[in-house]
């Protein structure tokens, strides 16, 4: 839902691929990419020239992230290299904290090490954080019609993660699962954990349903229909 408004495309000759975000939501997104893309740069940098790594860890702040540093090395891998540019609107002006017309961040095949190491650094490390989390139930488990069971949720909003598993107790886990049925997506508070390349919500709370509108609604009832095997248990007890 979040990239629905995004417009990409080639221009001609293939060798440069463009996307259009729409000012709003777009810009606050944008402008942490500037900032990221730069952090990067630099803390690769360092570590060609130093051997260390702590510039990835002070980089975090910037916007950097185990996510980023994957995406680069996939856009590179293969290449001769590869330049990622922004350009405002010109409509709604420069952002604060940004040039007016921002340098193309570059990496070359030679940062992939560096690139491949920060994100083995950023998923073994990754610290817990507190969060509160709007997403759509994609699959509910639990051993019996009773109990506690395990959520999985794609996140649509409170944290850049796709999807994250929660342990819920039997009065959330019905909630969850009720949630779905009606089309409608949760909200979670609880600690967001990387375990093993998996993410999870632990000491989940405050689950509630969240109203969306019908577009929205009628998107997750279609995701529901098409996934109806992950759901029948759901309804087990109920």
């Amino acid at each position: 839902a979040a990239l629905g408004p995004v417009l990409v495309g080639p221009a001609p000759g293939g060798r440069t691929l463009t996307a259009f975000v729409p000012v709003a939501p777009g810009r606050p997104v944008a402008v942490r990419l500037h900032h990221a893309l730069h952090a990067t740069r630099e803390a690769v940098d360092y570590q060609r020239a130093t051997g260390g790594m702590e510039a990835f860890d002070n980089a975090v702040a910037a916007g950097v992230s185990r996510e980023l540093t994957e995406a680069l090395v996939a856009l590179v891998r293969g290449s001769e290299g590869a330049a990622v540019a922004l350009d405002w609107a010109p409509a709604a002006g420069t952002p604060d904290g940004c040039p007016a017309r921002p340098e193309p961040v570059e990496f070359s095949p030679g940062d992939l090490p560096a690139l491949r190491r920060a994100g083995a650094r950023y998923l073994r490390d990754e610290p817990a954080v507190t969060v509160r989390i709007t997403g759509a139930v994609v699959r509910l488990r639990r051993s019996g019609p009773r109990g506690a069971g395990i959520v999985r949720l794609r996140v649509l909003a409170g944290a850049e993660v796709p999807h994250v598993r929660i342990e819920l107790d039997e009065e959330a886990y019905r909630i969850a699962g009720q949630a779905h049925l009606v089309g409608l997506p949760v909200r979670v508070e609880g600690r967001l954990e990387s375990r093993g390349g998996f993410r999870r919500l632990t000491g989940a709370s405050q689950v509630v349903p969240v109203q969306v509108d019908d577009e929205e609604r009628d998107r997750l009832m279609k995701s529901l229909q098409e996934n109806v095997d992950s759901f029948e248990e759901a309804c087990a007890g109920e």
